[in-house]
């Protein structure tokens, strides 16, 4: 299972879409406060639609409480449009770490500097960032899709 990992997110549609999208892919979310909204948030609701029931979330009160959950800081993998190296170079394993920071600055140097794995998205240069959802989605996805190959040549 792969951990989705939200740090102090902004915008309730992104996030419930990314709940919808944990749900999907049987994946955890964490969220990281302070949010830019109450979780009880009719956008967050709609774009969770009813999958939010189903949703594995855990909320800490901030980045502190959160890594003292994690076992092995090196399966731990931040999302940055400035890293060098590419969610496709990356090796993921089941129950890796997947962080985001928050939509309008993503995620802090005191968060980045805590780990070694910064990745980036591949993108196109008339853009700097991709909405968070789809950001999510991107990065899921290629771990699902490595994960998947990996237990077919075990």
């Amino acid at each position: 299972m792969l951990n989705i990992v939200l740090v102090e997110p902004e915008i309730p549609n992104n996030t419930g879409n990314i709940g919808r999208l944990s749900v999907g892919t049987e994946s955890c979310l964490h969220l990281i406060h302070p949010f830019g909204f109450v979780i009880n948030d009719k956008n967050l609701k709609r774009s969770g639609l009813d999958y939010w029931v189903h949703l594995d979330v855990t909320e800490y009160q901030n980045v502190v409480e959160w890594m003292e959950k994690i076992d092995d800081k090196s399966r731990v993998f931040l999302m940055s449009s400035h890293a060098s190296k590419s969610i496709y170079e990356a090796e993921f394993q089941d129950g890796d770490w997947l962080v985001f920071g928050k939509e309008s600055v993503g995620l802090s140097q005191e968060v980045l500097a805590q780990f070694e794995n910064h990745l980036t998205i591949p993108m196109s240069n008339l853009i700097r960032s991709y909405n968070i959802a789809n950001s999510v989605a991107f990065v899921v996805g290629e771990a699902k899709r490595q994960l998947s190959l990996n237990s077919r040549s075990v």
